[in-house]
Order: structure tokens, then C-alpha cells, then sequence
């Protein structure tokens, strides 16, 4: 019952900026850490606390953010370059309301492309 979607991929100009979002639904008792991925690069990720780590190919560039109340990941993309393009997926540990132990979550992923 538990799903991750994202949402805010598209096309864009070299040096323009793109904002995903990853809404956590179902019935959750408790998210942990949230992270966008590109192929097998993780990116970037942030804890529960807020403490963020990311990626030296996007640092400066790319941030993470979250809003515990929504439930919800994003990550603010600025100074895009062609080498960006890729499928962004999300990725959430998740402890469900019904489950003693969280589960690792993905999205389906969110195309971004950039191009000019």
C-alpha cells in the first residue's frame, strides 16, 4: 500500500533549473532516509534530522530538502548540464503502520532531460 511518486521531471535548456518532488502515500508510521538516485549514482539524500550528504558532480548545484508533514522529497535543480540527463528515481526507507521493520521503497522515476 506504501508508494513513492515523483513528479516535476521534463525538458530543459543547459543552465536552466528543474524542482522534483517525491510524495511518500499509504498508511506510514515512520520515514527515515530519502534519496533521489540517477542510474546507480545516488545523488543526493537527507536524513530525518535534516543532515544531507550529495554527490561531488552536483554539489553547489543540486539541493534536497524535505517536508516531514507532507511526507514529501524535493530536490531543487540549478545550473543543469547535459551530463544531468537521466531517469531520477526516489528511494525511501519506510517503516509501514502495519510492518515492524522499514521497508526500502523506489519510485517508478521521473525523466529529466537536458538539451539544447
Amino acid at each position: 500500500q506504501v508508494q513513492l511518486v515523483e513528479s516535476g521531471g521534463g525538458l530543459v535548456q543547459p543552465g536552466g533549473s528543474l524542482r522534483l518532488s517525491c510524495a511518500a502515500s499509504g498508511s506510514i508510521l515512520g520515514i527515515y532516509t530519502m534519496s533521489w538516485y540517477r542510474q546507480r549514482e545516488l545523488v543526493a539524500s537527507i536524513q530525518r534530522s535534516g543532515t544531507t550528504n550529495y554527490a561531488d558532480s552536483v554539489k553547489g548545484r543540486f539541493t534536497i530538502s524535505r517536508d516531514n508533514a507532507k511526507n514529501t522529497v524535493y530536490l531543487q535543480m540549478n545550473s543543469l548540464k547535459p551530463e544531468d540527463t537521466a531517469v531520477y528515481l526516489c528511494n525511501a526507507d519506510i517503516r509501514a503502520s502495519t510492518d515492524i521493520l522499514p521497508t526500502n521503497y523506489w519510485g517508478q522515476g521521473t525523466q529529466v532531460t537536458v538539451s539544447s
